[in-house]
């Protein structure tokens, strides 16, 4: 059965709704330029009303060193990095955190899966995400879909997981073409950018379970 991260989460309301439809991630986001920012404060007053069996991943893009403690200190199990970070800095990310670290990939075309296996020896996940168009503020959680038959065939060279475009009527079809069994979602269950519908989110998650 797959499972589900809700990304981008940034009210009590919405994450105890992420808990109690069954993510079994809920993600929170520490880059400014995003309209899901939390400081590190904020992130631990959420954080703190998440049980231990979802993990709580805090999604990064290029983050200093001082930015991830603050993170990490805040109960962030598991980093994503989701800017140009290279294999040599997501190794060196993972050795001095001692957290489980996702590197996301972007994908527009088959030959942009040339990255995952660069990070066969540095991450621990690989999150498979829709390339921004160019000049995007965002790496992500802009509601983009690449073409998920791009993922036919190729061998991963670790763990990993599904976004970009996803919603709750896409589910059946993303895990049936791609054979993904963890989907990431933000945009997907808002409102407005960076605004989360605590119906879509059960919604998403139902379809999830049903997937």
């Amino acid at each position: 059965m797959p499972t589900a991260k809700i990304c981008g989460l940034s009210t009590e309301a919405t994450v105890d709704a992420a808990v109690a439809h069954g993510a079994s991630h809920v993600g929170f986001v520490f880059f400014p330029k995003s309209p899901r920012n939390l400081d590190p404060a904020q992130a631990a007053a959420l954080i703190r009303r998440v049980p231990p069996h979802v993990g709580k991943v805090g999604v990064f893009v290029d983050p200093d060193d001082a930015l991830l403690d603050h993170a990490v200190a805040s109960g962030v199990d598991t980093i994503q990095l989701h800017g140009h970070e290279s294999p040599e800095r997501t190794a060196a990310v993972r050795a001095r955190f001692g957290r489980r670290v996702w590197k996301a990939v972007s994908v527009r075309t088959r030959a942009d899966l040339a990255d995952a296996p660069r990070y066969a020896q540095a991450a621990d996940l690989i999150l498979y995400d829709a390339k921004p168009p160019r000049g995007a503020d965002l790496p992500g959680g802009l509601g983009l879909r690449f073409d998920w038959r791009l993922l036919a065939g190729f061998t991963h060279p670790l763990p990993w997981a599904l976004s970009g475009g996803l919603d709750a009527d896409s589910v059946a079809d993303a895990v049936h073409v791609t054979g993904a069994t963890l989907l990431d979602i933000s945009s997907g269950v808002e409102s407005a950018p960076g605004v989360k519908d605590v119906d879509k989110i059960a919604a998403f998650l139902q379809s999830v379970a049903r997937s």
